[in-house]
């Protein structure tokens, strides 16, 4: 009971990350929001959770995760209920960054309270895998929520479905729940926090500023400054005792391409799935009922993949499965090239499908190679570094590769409007001018399509050539938890150390037997 307790919000932060991709042309045609916030709209929230991870969890040892907890899903109730009666797209976007705040709180602190729930080893890491697969398919099933609701409700529904999920948690939690011992916490580096998030918003802002309005003062002097103020934060970074994000660990060349697994994958996929939702339903007319339909058969083999993965890496290795894992992704996504705007459905859904197989490897596989490639006493800085690129990649998939399709349609459009939508927002249009902008629109679509899967495949052959052989030897050593690099169940700001008590040693006769389960740890 506890476990689903916990999986609740987990859940719900997942797909808050993407229940907007097939929402947000009913949130145009409401809000009016320009080309600039309507980006910021679907990725502010998961730069804001990306950004504050690490922080959270630090914040987390030191106060107490249950109770951080119970702050985070108030604040992510109140948050959600703010941006459902949003009455412009400046309020929507402030209250997604703060529900994006209040999710930064909730993961580290819900999967601390979760391992604590679970003494045995194996059943702890059954747990974990469960929760990874709940996380998982809330990303997965966002856009499916989000258009089923959209196909009954006004568009601030997509929001309030998260009220009765987190009342319910808010009630039974103080019952079944107890809080986690808090361990050594490190520093919270304040300027460190300050310097990540200004550094990603001002590059992203001119990023986007030129792809939709072209260059400008503001764009001029905004990205060299994010860039500069980035590169503080690394260079800060290397001196600290308790970095928010410890680049050193990048040293270690299997460690940097899981991150880099985890980032690429997910940037691929929330840019895709948000721009065929806006050529679902704003192309080829389809409602958003049929299109939340449409977009199940994807989300579903992700979500299946999740839990089969464990067997899939000990039939072909870790290395095996990582390459697998891109040429998936590539394959699936090349198969966008075909769709036109007199139609493309079968060709999206064999996308979603081919490319879920990847996602769904990516989504199960990083956090652990990540974990595994570094010493015992750095796993809790692995664990956080790999969800933290899974936020990142989310929102930077939004960011970079939606400015990208918002640049090639103002090149290639009727140049009336900075977006599709916009465009077809304007009175009057002629039937040839609305053919024009759908047409550039999904030559933008396919752009991103061919730029992400050609990305994808050159981390697919640098993952081939430079990840050991030995890296498959080295996982089969780790199926015995007393062979594992560090506990698992660290946090994101953990420093825990290696247990004092000899009967928690590896190598304990009394310890519970190595886990056959199929989920990761």
């Amino acid at each position: 009971m506890g476990l689903a307790v916990i999986l609740g919000p987990v859940l719900l932060v997942a797909m808050d990350g993407s229940v907007l991709f097939l929402a947000m042309p009913k949130v145009i045609e409401a809000l009016s929001p320009s080309a600039g916030q309507a980006l910021w709209t679907l990725d502010v929230y998961g730069f804001v959770v990306g950004s504050l991870l690490v922080t959270f969890g630090t914040i987390g040892d030191r106060y107490g995760r249950l109770k951080l907890l119970m702050i985070g899903v108030t604040l992510f109730g109140l948050a959600s209920l703010g941006a459902a009666f949003a009455t412009g797209p400046d309020m929507l976007i402030a209250f997604r960054a703060l529900m994006g705040l209040a999710g930064a709180t909730l993961l580290p602190s819900a999967l601390a309270v979760l391992s604590e729930l679970f003494a045995d080893p194996r059943q702890r890491a059954q747990a974990i895998g469960i929760f990874a697969a709940a996380f998982a398919a809330g990303f997965a099933i966002g856009p499916a929520v989000g258009g089923q609701l959209l196909s009954h409700f006004w568009w601030g529904s997509v929001f309030l479905v998260n009220l009765p999920v987190l009342v319910a948690f808010l009630v039974l939690a103080p019952f079944l729940l107890r809080e986690v011992a808090t361990s050594r916490a490190g520093r919270i580096d304040v300027l460190s926090v300050v310097q990540s998030v200004v550094g990603l918003l001002a590059t992203i802002y001119a990023v986007k500023h030129v792809a939709a309005e072209g260059m400008s003062t503001a764009s001029v002097l905004a990205g060299p400054a994010g860039v500069v103020v980035l590169a503080w934060f690394v260079r800060r970074q290397l001196t600290l005792e308790h970095p928010v994000i410890d680049f050193r660990l990048f040293r270690d060349r299997v460690f940097a391409i899981a991150i880099i697994t985890g980032l690429l994958p997910l940037a691929a996929w929330s840019a895709t799935a948000y721009l065929s939702g806006v050529y679902l339903q704003s192309v080829l007319g389809i409602s958003v009922l049929r299109a939340a339909l449409l977009s199940l058969p994807g989300a579903l083999l992700l979500t299946v993949t999740c839990i089969v993965t464990p067997l899939l890496v000990a039939r072909i290795g870790k290395r095996s499965a990582l390459v697998t894992c891109h040429l998936f992704v590539a394959a699936g996504l090349l198969l966008l090239l075909p769709v036109a705007p007199s139609g493309g459905v079968g060709w999206y859904i064999a996308s979603t499908v081919l490319a879920g197989v990847g996602y769904g490897i990516s989504f199960s596989l990083v956090a652990e190679t990540a974990v595994a490639a570094v010493p015992p006493e750095r796993a809790g800085s692995a664990a956080a570094i790999a969800e933290t690129s899974n936020e990142i990649g989310n929102a930077l998939g939004i960011a970079l590769l939606g400015s990208l399709s918002v640049l090639v349609f103002r090149l290639q459009g009727p140049d009336l409007a900075g977006t599709f939508d916009e465009t077809l927002g304007l009175p009057g249009l002629a039937p040839a001018v609305i053919d024009h902008a759908k047409d550039a629109f999904v030559t933008g679509l396919q752009a991103v399509a061919v730029t992400a899967a050609l990305l994808h495949v050159a981390l697919g052959l640098f993952t081939l050539r430079r990840v050991p052989k030995a890296l498959d030897d080295r996982s089969e050593t780790l199926d015995d938890p007393s062979e594992m690099p560090g506990d698992r169940s660290a946090m994101p700001g953990d420093q825990r150390e290696t247990p004092d008590d000899p009967s928690e040693a590896p190598g304990d006769p009394s310890a519970t037997p190595p886990s056959s389960a199929p989920f990761p740890a």
